[in-house]
C-alpha cells in the first residue's frame, strides 16, 4: 500500500498566530492515524489591530497576503490533496475582515471561512470526545486571543457551548484585567461557568490552546498526566514575577507568547475556581486538529474507498504531542 495514503492541512488563522499543520493519512491494520508532518506558526497578531482599532491594518494585510501565499506553495510542495483555512475571533471582528477574506480568494485562490465561536468550539470538539473518560464530567476551556469557547461534557455527551469575547490580547491590552468594555462580558461568563458547574457537576477540567500547552510544559509535569489547579497558579506566579527579558531568555518562550502567557493563565485559573474544579488535563489538541479530522472525514471515501455506504467512519488516532511551539 502507497503511504501516505493522503496528505490534508489546516490553516487556523487566529488573533495572536497562524498555525498551519499538514498531516499524513496512515493506515495499519484497520487504524487510522494522522501524523503531523509539518507544522508552521507565525505571531502576525492580527488581535492587536482588531481590538484597538476595529481594522486590520493594511502593513498587517500585506504580511498575511504574502504568509498564506508562503503556506500555498508550502502545501503545494507537500502534495496536499486537501485543505481547509478557518479565521476565528480577529477576523470576525475586524471591519475589513470580510473584504480581506474576499482578497484571499481573488488573488491566491484560497477560500477563508471566518467561523463564529460555535463552529470554533464544534471543530474542537470533534478531536475532544476522544479524550473522554467514562463517569467523568468535564469543562472544556479553549483560550485564544480574541475569545475563549467552552464546552460541557456529561458522561460522554456534549450538553452545553458557549463562547465569549475574552482573550489573551484582548486582556493584555487592558493589563490583564477587563476593563470597562470587557467588565460586562467576564461576568457573564463568570455565571455561565457557575451556573453550569452547578447543575452538571463538573468534575475536571480540560484545557486546549498553546498557552496552557506551554504552562503545562513549564510545570514538568509527567506526560499525560492531570495538573492540579494549584500547580497552574504557581506557574503563573513564577512567570508574572519574571520581566519580558527573563521569560525569553530563561524560560526560552517567543516574545509573542511571553507577553500573552499570564493574561491567558488566568482565565483558565479563573474558570476553573468558578466551577470549583481542582484538576486539568492538557491534550496537544485544539482547532487544527478538529480541521483536520473534518477533512478526514469528508474525504474518507477518497481515502478509503472499500468503505462501505452506510458504515461508520473510524476516528482517527492524532500523533501531535505538544507541537504548539513557545
Amino acid at each position: 500500500m502507497e503511504y501516505p495514503l493522503l496528505k490534508l492541512a489546516a490553516i487556523d488563522i487566529g488573533s495572536n498566530a497562524v498555525r498551519c499543520q499538514i498531516s499524513a493519512v496512515l493506515e495499519y491494520q484497520g487504524h487510522y492515524r494522522l501524523k503531523r508532518v509539518e507544522y508552521v506558526r507565525y505571531p502576525l497578531r492580527l488581535g492587536e489591530d482588531v481590538f484597538a482599532t476595529g481594522r486590520i491594518s493594511p502593513a498587517k494585510e500585506e504580511k498575511f497576503v504574502k504568509f498564506l501565499h508562503a503556506l500555498k506553495l508550502l502545501m503545494e510542495v507537500h502534495d496536499v490533496a486537501h485543505y481547509l483555512v478557518c479565521a476565528t475571533s480577529a477576523m470576525r471582528s475586524a471591519q475589513n475582515g470580510a473584504a480581506i477574506a474576499e482578497r484571499m480568494q481573488r488573488e491566491l485562490g484560497m477560500p477563508v471561512q471566518i467561523i463564529d465561536g460555535q463552529a470554533e468550539a464544534a471543530y474542537i470538539n470533534s478531536v475532544i470526545m476522544h479524550q473522554l473518560e467514562d463517569k467523568r464530567h468535564y469543562l472544556h476551556i479553549d483560550v485564544g486571543g480574541g475569545s475563549t469557547e467552552f464546552n460541557l461534557y456529561f458522561d460522554r455527551r456534549k450538553v452545553a457551548s458557549q463562547s465569549f469575547e475574552v482573550g489573551s490580547i484582548r486582556r493584555l491590552q487592558q493589563n490583564g484585567q477587563p476593563g470597562a468594555g470587557m467588565q460586562d462580558t467576564w461576568q457573564r461568563m463568570e455565571q455561565w461557568v457557575k451556573d453550569n458547574a452547578k447543575q452538571f457537576h463538573l468534575t475536571r477540567a480540560i484545557g486546549t490552546g498553546g498557552n496552557i500547552n506551554k504552562i503545562y510544559s513549564l510545570a514538568q509535569q509527567p506526560l499525560d498526566q492531570p495538573i492540579a489547579r494549584k500547580r497552574i497558579a504557581a506557574v503563573l506566579d513564577e512567570v508574572r514575577n519574571m520581566s519580558m527579558d527573563e521569560r525569553v531568555n530563561k524560560l526560552m518562550l517567543n516574545p509573542d507568547r511571553a507577553d500573552v502567557i499570564v493574561p491567558a493563565g488566568q482565565i483558565y485559573l479563573s474558570a476553573m475556581e468558578w466551577a470549583g474544579i481542582k484538576e486539568m488535563v492538557v491534550p496537544d489538541i485544539g482547532l487544527k486538529d478538529g480541521m483536520l479530522q473534518t477533512l478526514f472525514e469528508q474525504w474518507f471515501d477518497e481515502i478509503e474507498p472499500r468503505h462501505a455506504a452506510g458504515e461508520p467512519i473510524p476516528a482517527p488516532e492524532v500523533q501531535n504531542r505538544h507541537s504548539d511551539g513557545n
